[in-house]
C-alpha cells in the first residue's frame, strides 16, 4: 500500500476578522477549561452533574472545552454528539467546543464501530454547531468562524475579550489523523487504503488551514495590541515524553502531524509581544509549564496548559489579570463529589 506524502502545500483559504466578545473591555475576568469528560466506560456519569454544577456556579465570563466528548474505546454513533450538546445546553454560560479524536479521528476503531472517520468529521461539523456563529450553551457569545455552517473548518473560532484574542482549532490526538505506513492503516482498524490516502490528504488541507487560522489570530492581536493570545487545541502535540536535553520528543514519527503547526506556533510568539497560553487536553493530567523550546532553552513568553480529564473529572480557572505581567491566573478547580 502506497500511503500519498504528507508534504505538499495547499491552497490558501480566505480568512475573515475576529469576533469581539461582549464585557470584560480592557478588565480582567475569568474563564473555565475542560475536556475529555465524560467517559461512560470510566463511570463518569455519576461524577460529571457535580463538575458542571461546579462551571456553573463560578464567577466565570465563559468556558472552553477542549475536545473528547467520549471515550476512545466506545461507538461512534449519532446518539454520542446529541448528548454532547445536551451537556452544553446545561451550561449557564457560554462554552466554546473545540473537537478531540475520540468524535471523528479514531472511530475507524474496529471497538468504535469501525466507522469512516472523515464522514464523521461531516457529521460533527453538521450537528455540533448549530448556533451558527454563537457559541453553545444557555447564553452563547459571538465567535467568528473559519467556515460556514456544516462546512469545512466550521469548528474553528475565534474572539476577542478584554486584552486576550482566543482561538479554537481543529487539531486532535492520534497524530492529527497522520497515518504514517501500512500498518498503521489497518491495525484494530475497518480503514481500507483508500480511507487511509483521504485521511491524509485531509490532514494537509486541514493543517494548512488551521496555520492560516493561526497566523490571522496573532495577526489580530497585534492590530488590537492585545495583552494575550488563548490558543486551544486537543491534542498533546509531543510535550509530556521524557524531557531531556539530547532527544527532541516532538521529532518521534508518532507527532510527525503537529511539526507544521507548532513550528508557527513558535513562529508567531517569537514575534508577539505579549502572553501565549497554549491549551491542550488529551493526557488527562493538569499540567502547567514551559516547554518549548527545550529544557536548557525557554521560549519565555508561552505557557502551556494541559487540563484535567477522565477520570479526574475537575476544571480549570484563568483569570486574566491586566495587572500583571504574567497576563494569565491559572487556578485547578477540585471538585468534591456529593
Amino acid at each position: 500500500m502506497m500511503i500519498r506524502s504528507i508534504a505538499s502545500a495547499l491552497v490558501a483559504l480566505s480568512l475573515v476578522g475576529c469576533a469581539t466578545a461582549p464585557g470584560a473591555a480592557g478588565g480582567s475576568y475569568s474563564f473555565g477549561l475542560w475536556g475529555d469528560m465524560p467517559y461512560k466506560k470510566a463511570g463518569d456519569q455519576t461524577k460529571l452533574p457535580a463538575v458542571l454544577q461546579s462551571i456553573n456556579k463560578a464567577d466565570i465570563a465563559f468556558s472552553i472545552y477542549d475536545g473528547d466528548i467520549k471515550d476512545g474505546s466506545s461507538k461512534c454513533t449519532d446518539e454520542v454528539y446529541t448528548e454532547a450538546l445536551q451537556m452544553f445546553g446545561s451550561m449557564a454560560k457560554p462554552v466554546l467546543y473545540v473537537p478531540g479524536d475520540n468524535e471523528w479521528t479514531d472511530c475507524h476503531r474496529l471497538n468504535n464501530g469501525g466507522f469512516d472517520g472523515l464522514e464523521r468529521l461531516a457529521h460533527l461539523r453538521k450537528v455540533m454547531f448549530p448556533t451558527g456563529n454563537q457559541t453553545l450553551g444557555q447564553t452563547t457569545m459571538a465567535v467568528q468562524r473559519q467556515g460556514k455552517a456544516g462546512e469545512k473548518y466550521v469548528e474553528n473560532a475565534r474572539f476577542s475579550m478584554g486584552a486576550v484574542v482566543f482561538a479554537g482549532l481543529n487539531v486532535p490526538g492520534s497524530n492529527n489523523n497522520v497515518i504514517l505506513n501500512a500498518k498503521e492503516c489497518s491495525n484494530k482498524s475497518a480503514r481500507t487504503t483508500a480511507q487511509c490516502d483521504a485521511s491524509n490528504a485531509e490532514y494537509l488541507e486541514r493543517d494548512a488551514a488551521n496555520m492560516q487560522w493561526l497566523a490571522q489570530t496573532f495577526k489580530q492581536a497585534k492590530e488590537q495590541q492585545a495583552r494575550g493570545v488563548v490558543l486551544v487545541v486537543q491534542g498533546d502535540p509531543g510535550f509530556d515524553f521524557p524531557e531531556t536535553e539530547d532527544n527532541d520528543e516532538s521529532l518521534l514519527p508518532q507527532f510527525s502531524g503537529y511539526r507544521s503547526f507548532m513550528a508557527q506556533v513558535v513562529k508567531e510568539t517569537e514575534s508577539f509581544h505579549g502572553q501565549v497560553l497554549f491549551v491542550h487536553g488529551d493526557t488527562h493530567n493538569f499540567k502547567v509549564d514551559k516547554p518549548l523550546y527545550s529544557p536548557t532553552k525557554l521560549l519565555p513568553n508561552l505557557t502551556r496548559l494541559q487540563t484535567f480529564g477522565s477520570p479526574s473529572l475537575h476544571w480549570v480557572k484563568v483569570t486574566v489579570d491586566t495587572s500583571s505581567d504574567a497576563l494569565f491566573n491559572i487556578q485547578p478547580v477540585i471538585v468534591r463529589q456529593p
